[in-house]
């Protein structure tokens, strides 16, 4: 039995889906790697692609490109980039209409937090905050040890509820939830129960200031350790 290729993009030495052709041309996949996910799955491109027919995916994917288009400029020098993800989703958010934006944010980044309230304020935005400690329930309610607790067995932790942040931001009807800055797992939880849309401003990383492509950058470096092969 031949084993089904699986869509292996980071992988890829042609790159046909950014063809360097003009408008009036069309892309071929001759140059395609056997695990082009344009061979293996056209169905299944298809049918996504069918999805921006729909009139309100079709404008809000419109928007996306729009926005990504405006974050370059091209000068004397050619071209470059503009604008920082934060001013991107003042932009973003206006070309959506949208009035009133959701927060979930991870406590270690209140600081962060509270400064973005205010930037969005500012620019005219309702903004719905809510602290990943949100109902104070202790970590015990999901099983965690006194010995597994971070700041020792005898201290009351609130465990990180995402849940509870995304049915908040659910239930205050916010036209775009911005996640800020969750740990690993508790933004996976977020992601799943968030009903409307949403998207991720920063993610969480302790070390490098909430800059995980850091540790890439250095792999090669400080971070080799990172590229080793389990045993």
């Amino acid at each position: 039995m031949t084993k089904k290729l699986s869509a292996k993009c980071a992988k890829c030495p042609t790159v046909v889906c950014v063809p360097r052709i003009t408008a009036d041309e069309t892309p071929t996949l001759d140059k395609a790697p056997a695990f082009c996910p344009m061979k293996v799955m056209p169905d299944v491109i298809e049918n996504a692609v069918a999805e921006y027919d729909k009139p309100d995916v079709k404008e809000f994917a419109r928007l996306a490109s729009l926005q990504e288009f405006e974050c370059y400029e091209h000068t004397p020098d050619g071209m470059r980039t503009k604008n920082p993800r934060i001013l991107e989703l003042f932009q973003f958010a206006q070309k959506c209409g949208y009035k009133k934006l959701g927060l979930a944010f991870c406590a270690g980044l209140a600081n962060e937090a509270s400064i973005l309230t205010d930037m969005l304020e500012n620019k005219g935005f309702e903004v719905v905050s809510v602290r990943c400690k949100v109902g104070a329930t202790p970590k015990e309610r999901i099983g965690i040890k006194a010995e597994e607790k971070i700041r020792g067995a005898d201290s009351w932790e609130s465990m990180c509820s995402p849940i509870v942040q995304a049915e908040i931001l659910n239930s205050e009807k916010v036209d775009l939830a911005i996640m800020l800055g969750l740990c690993i797992g508790h933004d996976t939880l977020f992601i799943k129960y968030c009903r409307v849309p949403m998207t991720v401003l920063a993610v969480k990383d302790r070390v490098t200031g909430h800059n995980p492509l850091a540790a890439l950058y250095l792999s090669s470096s400080y971070y080799a350790r990172l590229m080793s092969k389990t045993k």
